[in-house]
């Protein structure tokens, strides 16, 4: 059944006013999942789909931080309003779930928790059998939330979306620069001005002498301009140039492997930073209000990626507090995002931007502070953290780091757990856990390759590695649920560490000489960056480019023998090799520069099947020289498996998939 369903939610006290809040609550589609299909003792669910209005008052101390706020249109109570479009899955009967909202913050504008947590299929608006998967979350009694905080996301049926408000100087129109950057695998005569897929923000002159474009060879190589009799805001077709105010097009074209950058002049930015307040507001009214569309008692904060780095941004500026000083989430999982924040909460912000090895360069993203304890910048001399608001408000969620061997070569992972100069090892403050899954890439890529075709895609070098760490995440999951609500401490941190010797420079890796193989000599740095006068308290970008200083100090894994990671929380297949998985992939030669890192790929290097059936020079052992025959190698996959049960990093009832999973890659490898 679908049907239309409008709650006003108002509060008649004066006192109130004052505070941020859902004024509104549009159920645009409301019906049962999998025609009413029982998830176990959480039984039916059913799914919410609509649109929430907000109001925030710019005079409210919570919301002073968010940028150009104060300068957005007011209504006749002189707040700011705006809207957003969410998504919610929940028990049809609230009593038998378990009380928490597992809060996903989107991904521009996707969902990704069923996929994630119950091996589903992908889909903005899950309705079938595949898409929902083994059911894990709805068996466990989560409610899932979805709420919209991006503006710039495209339009789609079913995308999370939020609708901001522009900021003016007094109505007048607010002008400033922009900047992208642009590195292709292929020769193109235009491109957009956006990242990802997300919307661009429209150049406001394209003749303006403030747009700039350059090219360079590498991250810090002397930038050449190029002539603007070249170049030009729009598309290039057969020789026609069509006008688009959020494309370049270059006459010669492209080259792939070069790093192109734009600077084009702006006006009218969005209120990016509401998005913050969004997802702050819609969680504190489901825990708050009884008569909210999905009352829960308990909220978990979970993001992949962009996600994970928008939750760390999130907890550093003050949102884990709403605006009556009530914690918003009990417990975080910043998964993936690194060391990172995000782009989230400037003026002229585009959210999406990130931080690669060889693109997105110098954005406001891999950012001090880096730890979660205060720590002082040698530097600069300045002394922050990312839980100090946090703790001077007594908001402190559980935290949760989880990442792969890709954050540390791409995503300066170690600066999660290091000293700003990579030389000594961080102290982790009690509510907070570091899970690093070895030998893993940024998304799995769970199925091994058709053996005709192993490459993903035509960008990288090597196969991806394939290593799943999703049983795992679902186990860590289960552990930070416990956590919030009767206290039980979570299993202990896993990750590489100076002081054991586990975490090294890139050069200090002693990689195996596997033929045809070599270990990256760069890798993604994060520096000390100068963004102009006015970013610190006005969010202002005023130097674009900016001027970079002096980098950070960046470790990485340590290996053994096989090329494996050393330390961190080993997938049963992990601890049971056959091949070698890492968290980098070259770039193909075809696409230019393959000396650099691609995008969140490993590399997986299987095992010879034989000693005779190695390539010659390849130092590592066999697979018939490891394990007697497949029975063997099941049976210490299996104890790997129970002992990561005991450690309380595995669930005993995915214990029959892991094995499965096991006999899987035992007959690709030996047939």
């Amino acid at each position: 059944m679908i049907f239309r369903i409008v709650t006003l939610l108002t509060c008649f006290f004066l006192t109130l006013t004052a505070w941020a809040r859902v004024s509104r609550v549009d159920i645009q589609n409301r019906s049962l999942v999998l025609n009413g299909k029982a998830f176990g003792a959480a039984g039916a669910y059913e799914r919410l789909a609509g649109k929430v209005w907000f109001t925030v008052s710019p005079d409210n101390p919570h919301n002073k931080i968010i940028a150009d706020l104060a300068r957005a249109p007011r209504n006749a109570v002189g707040e700011v309003e705006y809207s957003a479009n969410f998504y919610i899955l929940r028990p049809q009967v609230a009593a038998k779930g378990n009380g928490t909202a597992l809060v996903e913050i989107s991904n521009r504008g996707g969902k990704g928790a069923l996929s994630f947590f119950n091996m589903g299929g992908g889909s903005r608006n899950p309705e079938t059998e595949d898409q929902f998967g083994d059911g894990f979350l709805m068996n466990q009694g989560f409610t899932v939330v979805w709420i919209g905080w991006q503006y710039d996301t495209p339009d789609a049926d079913y995308a999370l979306k939020l609708i901001a408000p522009v900021a003016t100087e007094a109505g007048r129109t607010i002008t400033g620069l922009a900047r992208t950057d642009i590195v292709l695998p292929a020769k193109a005569y235009h491109t957009t001005l956006g990242h990802r897929g997300q919307l661009a923000q429209p150049v406001l002159d394209p003749n303006s002498p403030d747009a700039t474009l350059t090219v360079r060879s590498t991250v810090l190589g002397e930038r050449t301009t190029i002539p603007r009799s070249e170049w030009g805001f729009g598309q290039l077709e057969n020789g026609a140039i069509k006008p688009d105010p959020t494309s370049v097009y270059l006459k010669n074209g492209f080259e792939p492997g070069k790093i192109y950058e734009v600077v084009w002049p702006v006006a009218n930015p969005a209120v990016a930073g509401l998005g913050l307040a969004a997802v702050r507001d819609f969680v504190s009214y489901l825990k708050n209000e009884a008569t909210s569309v999905a009352p829960v008692s308990k909220a978990i904060g979970f993001g992949i990626s962009q996600s994970g780095r928008y939750l760390r941004h999130f907890i550093y500026e003050g949102f884990n507090a709403d605006e009556q000083g009530r914690k918003v989430f009990d417990g975080v999982n910043n998964h993936v995002g690194g060391a990172g924040m995000g782009t989230f909460n400037h003026r002229f912000a585009e959210p999406s931007r990130d931080g690669t090895p060889f693109y997105s360069l110098f954005f406001p993203v891999d950012v001090f502070p880096f730890t979660d304890a205060d720590q002082t910048d040698a530097e600069t001399g300045q002394t922050d953290g990312l839980l100090k608001r946090a703790t001077a408000e007594g908001v402190v969620p559980k935290l949760f780091h989880t990442y792969t061997s890709y954050e540390y070569y791409g995503r300066v992972a170690s600066l999660l757990h290091t000293t700003g100069d990579g030389t000594a090892d961080a102290t982790l403050p009690a509510d907070v856990r570091i899970y690093f899954f070895a030998g893993s890439q940024h998304f799995p890529t769970p199925v091994l390759p058709n053996k005709t075709s192993l490459l993903p895609n035509n960008t990288v070098t090597h196969q991806a590695t394939p290593n799943d760490l999703r049983y795992g995440m679902r186990a860590l999951l289960m552990a930070m649920q416990r956590w919030i609500t009767d206290g039980t401490e979570p299993p202990v941190s896993r990750y590489p560490r100076i002081d054991k010797g586990s975490l090294v420079a890139v050069d200090a890796v002693r990689f195996p000489a596997i033929p045809n193989v070599v270990h990256p000599k760069t890798i993604r740095y994060t520096y000390r960056v100068d963004y102009g006068p006015d970013y610190g308290d006005r969010k202002i970008i005023a130097n674009q480019p900016p001027k970079v200083g002096k980098a950070y100090g960046v470790k990485v894994p340590q290996v053994d023998a096989d090329g494996n990671e050393l330390d961190g929380l080993r997938m049963p297949e992990g601890m049971v090799p056959l091949g070698t998985y890492t968290g980098w992939n070259q770039r193909n030669p075809a696409t230019g520069s393959p000396e650099q890192l691609t995008d969140f790929y490993g590399s997986y290097f299987p095992f010879a099947k034989t000693k005779a059936a190695k390539v010659a020079g390849d130092p590592r052992k066999s697979i018939a020289e490891r394990y007697k025959n497949e029975a063997d190698y099941l049976n210490k996959l299996t104890k790997a498996a129970n002992d990561l049960v005991k450690g309380g990093y595995l669930l005993p009832q995915d214990l029959p998939a892991v094995r499965q999973r096991g006999q899987i890659f035992w007959k690709w490898h030996m047939e």
